[in-house]
């Protein structure tokens, strides 16, 4: 049974949902899911979604494709980025996260994989612009970033009016140390240190973004999105612009608010 949340209000134009614990913040925000696909589908008869594939996804997604009764067979899936140089068969790889926590077991209609270790990269990036626009996109999947990035954009380099979709982008010192925090390097010399990523425009070009952030190491990052400023030097502060945005927190998460 869906838990009732400890609070909930609005910033800017998004929805903000706090709940006690990170199974609780993951279960309500695939239940929305859930309830805009089966929408969806029965509206235009197909859907197509971009994943987040950090591990605050990890939890939500499992919920989500343990949720009876989606027709997974007339949804499309992409995911928002990859490091460059990086083969899909290593264990960081975002399209091994997707394969494995979602296509493998639901067998979606179509995944469509952005390849990180392809020969042309600009040429790559259009491809992947090219099947984006091919079809609306119904959810994106959002996390922040413990740098409140979204995606790979980076305070660096995010730009919240990019006239591309998809390009190379160089990671900052901190977004690389959270990949070591989080166990998908052994050390910082490890992570790669560009990625290839959807820009911020393309991801809030989604009809609705669903932001699952838990776990007190995003409470800086939660902060800085909700109460800061709407600033490129805070990415996820955008998602406030969004006029179909969710935002699922934890106890942990929304502890600075």
């Amino acid at each position: 049974m869906l838990k009732s949340p400890l609070r909930d209000f609005q910033v800017d134009k998004a929805h903000v949902y706090i709940y006690q614990t990170k199974p609780d913040t993951s279960e309500a925000a695939a239940t929305e899911a859930a309830s805009i696909l089966r929408s969806t589908l029965a509206k235009r008869g197909s859907a197509r979604v971009i994943v987040g594939t950090g591990n605050s996804q990890d939890d939500m997604i499992r919920t989500l494709v343990e949720t009876p009764g989606l027709d997974w067979n007339r949804i499309e899936v992409f995911h928002m980025d990859e490091y460059v140089g990086m083969p899909d068969e290593h264990p960081a790889s975002f399209r091994r996260w997707l394969k494995t926590h979602l296509v493998d077991i639901v067998h979606p209609a179509k995944a469509h994989y952005l390849r990180g270790d392809a020969t042309d990269l600009v040429q790559e990036c259009e491809r992947y612009a090219a099947e984006l626009h091919s079809g609306p996109i119904d959810i994106c999947f959002i996390g922040f970033g413990e740098n409140g990035h979204i995606a790979f954009n980076d305070p660096a380099v995010a730009n919240f009016h990019d006239p591309l979709a998809v390009k190379r982008v160089t990671m900052d010192k901190r977004c690389r140390l959270q990949q070591v925090g989080e166990g998908h390097f052994a050390t910082l010399e490890s992570v790669p240190t560009d990625a290839l990523s959807l820009t911020c425009p393309e991801l809030l070009r989604a009809e609705h973004l669903i932001c699952t952030v838990p776990d007190q190491r995003k409470a800086e990052a939660v902060k800085n999105a909700l109460t800061g400023p709407i600033t490129e030097a805070c990415p996820a502060s955008a998602v406030r612009t969004h006029p179909a945005a969710t935002i699922y927190l934890d106890a942990d998460s929304a502890s600075l608010l």
